[in-house]
């Protein structure tokens, strides 16, 4: 499998599967700067330094047999998929069926919804929706988004659970470029949750990070067309403990 890295929240029981490799090419990507949870303590202060270098590709993978010996040592009532792109590997069905079976978990998929897989056993999809303005998301990702806009249309009709997230960042994907993407989820369905994190520098990017007040006026403008938006402004404590398990 894909999976390098596992981190777990003991307090809801919550495991982080981390899968590496995408079908994108974002530039503003964090594993740019940090392959590793950036909630862990000893890299959630790292991923705001300028100065941080890109991070190495990790060395080693583990198989499914691997991931179900650790996640057998913990209490698990939810499992986030996330990467990276965690729909390009094929074992992810598989993946998904034993931890339904193994420990009737909440399985949450994060996805930029280019590649669709088998959700038989997935029970909530986060999709992440870099832009709408297609001239905009190939600038940003390298690739048209046409098919994977299709596709949050797709998900939302089979009855899946879902909520979309973007990043916002200043002079790029800003003010306008949010409300044509709350526009867009909104003409899906109003009540799909909508949440906008703040743009964290990494690589040569010209961008800074946005203000609270700039989070708090996104937030403020995708309302108009949505039910339930929030905001990340990246300066929020930590709700509860991340700890490395691999």
């Amino acid at each position: 499998m894909n999976i390098y890295h596992i981190t777990y929240a003991p307090r809801v029981k919550t495991v982080h599967l981390h899968f590496w490799g995408c079908n994108l090419s974002c530039r503003a990507c964090l594993l740019q700067k940090e392959i590793y949870d950036c909630h862990l303590e000893e890299t959630r202060d790292g991923i705001f330094h300028k100065d941080r270098k890109i991070a190495e590709a990790p060395q080693r993978f583990l198989s499914l047999e691997e991931v179900m010996e650790i996640l057998k040592r913990l209490e698990v009532r939810t499992v986030i998929f996330m990467g990276g792109e965690p729909a390009i590997d094929p074992k992810l069905p598989q993946l998904a069926k034993t931890l339904h079976q193994e420990f009737k978990s909440h399985n949450i998929l994060l996805t930029n919804g280019f590649k669709r897989v088998d959700l038989e056993h997935i029970n909530e999809v986060v999709f992440s929706i870099k832009a709408v303005t297609d001239s905009l998301h190939r600038d940003y990702t390298g690739l048209s988004n046409k098919n994977a806009l299709k596709n949050f249309v797709r998900l939302n009709q089979s009855g899946i659970r879902l909520r979309a997230e973007s990043i916002f960042i200043p002079d790029y994907i800003d003010f306008l470029e949010i409300e044509n993407i709350a526009k867009f989820i909104g003409g899906v369905s109003k009540t799909i949750p909508y949440r906008i994190d703040a743009y964290i520098p990494v690589g040569d990017n010209p961008w800074r990070r946005p203000t609270p007040k700039e989070m708090e006026e996104a937030a403020t403008i995708a309302k108009k067309h949505l039910f339930n938006v929030s905001h990340l402004t990246g300066r929020e404590d930590l709700k509860f403990e991340v700890v490395r398990t691999f």
